[in-house]
């Protein structure tokens, strides 16, 4: 991927076939399709890539057990096309990312038998719903291995589990490696850039957009044949921006996750927690060393600030301990994450916990502009197909089949679970950094450790004792775009998602090497330094939990230029 300055040269005041505003998932996806089809293609977003809901998933690849119960009780049918298809894009995200995905088991406790015959009917459908794209069938299992494979489940009264069969992924990640591969198909991909305004034709349909660098501050225009407004809770901003009059559709719904040590609930399995207090289910879900414990569900607007929120932590906790031996309180928990799903209203009021997950492409007859609404992180690449489908008649061109059904990702070619020793092998690093460099990075992590051979320091840990090294925050500026502290601890790295603490002391030392790779004056380091600090106490307040300080941090030194 080219660097930031050279990707603003290659876009500022160039021409396009495509035009995708938003580089999460599904504009990520858009994009990609777009470019393989041959289409000259344009990627710009208002924060970072995967900034916002596309980096707050529960990290699973699922049809949605909840989204069948409820297409079977209400005879929903967009619920039941929202599980069909979901289950068959399963597999091709496996597959097209080897390097970010896994599958896993999940378990779902039982201590009723009548529940058990439930959920075992249930997934019976669940199994069948997925055909040829199935897993692995769902089964019983017994008291003794369930408590052999999750010893801190509560006992009394328990009679065993159901299991079944989903996916496992690194939402951030894969969805770099959906801008890698779309940049390395010749795209071009611009974050911190934000639409301001459309130019009209004489027609009156979109000709053009005007787009302000957030970084640097200039403004400049970018003109296409097809505008796609893929902006996931901000589709009716850019919605209305092309055309005033058009009603809003978007309606937002908060997810909050916390993580949690692994040794509270040592498992390499997932918990399902099949039936919350408020008619949901929970999922408790080893990831990166950590237990994973999400979801919550409470409308909000797109101005709202998300974190997660001391209702949200007694919410989960009390949800989860029902299910625990020896109950986790606030004061372990070590991260969280809150993010919001872009759900599309037809203008029914209630509840968004009973709209459907489906996704809708609309055509602005005025405009001209398509937009891709809601969907989940499962189904982006089936959503891409379908809007550049809807892309290409606009074009009023034959739909071509869409290459990306079975395309590797960037990282993902040659990929091999044993990776991570051949990178032990040929440098001096911990075994730790090998699986943490093979699992984020998959086959570009070679290019991460080439780095180390400029530098020795960059072979360093960011963090003494920690697995992510220095080498990633310069390979990280230089090809994929970071251009924040948020963007490699949190998106790049994932240290926020492990710790907000190690994140906070990683910071100081992440920002003298982003320093000096991007010029920036030891004011504007330290005021990054705070900035972020801030912004993370911030959350750890919000949570319930004390801040955390930047003094006495044991990170490891900087090396010098």
């Amino acid at each position: 991927m080219k660097q930031r300055a050279e990707e603003l040269q290659g876009i500022a005041g160039k021409a396009f076939d495509v035009c995708v505003i938003g580089g999460g998932a599904t504009g990520a996806g858009c994009a990609l399709d777009a470019q393989l089809r041959g289409l000259r293609t344009v990627m710009v977003d208002a924060g970072d890539f995967a900034g916002a809901t596309s980096s707050a998933a529960t990290k699973i690849i699922h049809g949605g057990v909840r989204y069948l119960e409820e297409a079977i009780k209400d005879v929903d049918p967009k619920e039941y096309h929202v599980v069909v298809r979901a289950l068959h894009e399963r597999i091709r995200m496996l597959n097209n990312a080897p390097h970010l995905t896994r599958t896993l088991q999940f378990m779902v406790p039982s201590y009723d038998w009548l529940n058990v015959a439930y959920l075992d009917i249930g997934l019976k459908i669940y199994d069948w719903l997925a055909g040829s794209a199935r897993i692995s069938p769902s089964k019983y299992v017994s008291r003794r291995e369930t408590l052999e494979r999750m010893p801190e489940l509560k006992q009394e009264g328990l009679i065993g589990a159901v299991e079944y069969a989903d996916g496992q992924f690194d939402d951030s990640r894969y969805d770099m490696a959906l801008v890698q591969t779309f940049s390395h198909a010749g795209g071009s991909a611009l974050n911190y850039a934000r639409v301001t305004a459309f130019e009209l034709a004489s027609d009156g349909k979109l000709s053009g957009v005007s787009v302000t660098d957030q970084l640097g501050g200039k403004t400049f225009s970018v003109q296409a044949k097809v505008f796609i407004n893929a902006t996931g809770p901000f589709t009716d901003a850019i919605r209305t921006m092309a055309t005033a009059s058009v009603p809003k559709r978007m309606r937002l719904s908060k997810g909050a996750h916390i993580l949690l040590p692994l040794d509270v609930f040592p498992t390499r399995d997932a918990m399902l927690i099949p039936k919350t207090d408020d008619g949901r289910v929970l999922f408790a879900v080893p990831w990166c060393g950590r237990l994973l414990v999400g979801t919550t569900e409470q409308e909000v607007s797109p101005e709202d600030e998300l974190f997660v929120s001391r209702e949200d932590v007694s919410f989960m906790l009390g949800q989860l301990n029902k299910y625990l031996e020896h109950p986790v309180s606030a004061s372990q928990i070590v991260a969280g994450f809150a993010g919001a799903r872009p759900l599309v209203s037809a203008g029914e009021g209630g509840d968004s916990k009973k709209i459907a997950r489906d996704d809708v492409i609309e055509i602005d007859p005025d405009s001209g502009l398509i937009s891709i609404m809601g969907g989940k992180w499962t189904t982006h690449r089936a959503m891409a197909e379908d809007t550049i489908n809807a892309a290409q008649k606009a074009f009023g061109v034959p739909v071509t089949e869409s290459p990306t059904r079975a395309h590797v990702l960037y990282g993902g070619g040659g990929f091999t679970g044993d990776l991570w020793e051949k990178l032990a092998a040929a440098f001096p690093i911990a075994k730790e950094t090998a699986h943490h460099l093979a699992a984020k990075f998959g086959t570009t992590a070679w290019e991460v450790l080439e780095l180390t051979k400029q530098s020795r320091g960059l072979a360093e840990p960011i963090l003494a004792g920690s697995a992510p090294i220095q080498a990633e925050v310069i390979y990280s500026i230089r090809h994929e775009l970071a251009a924040t502290l948020e963007d490699i601890l949190a998106r790049r790295l994932g240290v926020q998602f492990f710790s907000w603490r190690e994140a906070i002391r990683s910071a100081p030392v992440v920002a003298s090497l982003m320093a000096q790779e991007l010029q920036w004056s030891n004011e504007q380091a330290k005021s990054e330094t705070a900035r972020y600090v801030g912004k993370i106490n911030g959350f750890l307040e919000h949570a319930g939990l004390e801040p955390e300080t930047v003094s006495g941090t044991s990170a490891s030194r900087v090396p010098a230029n």
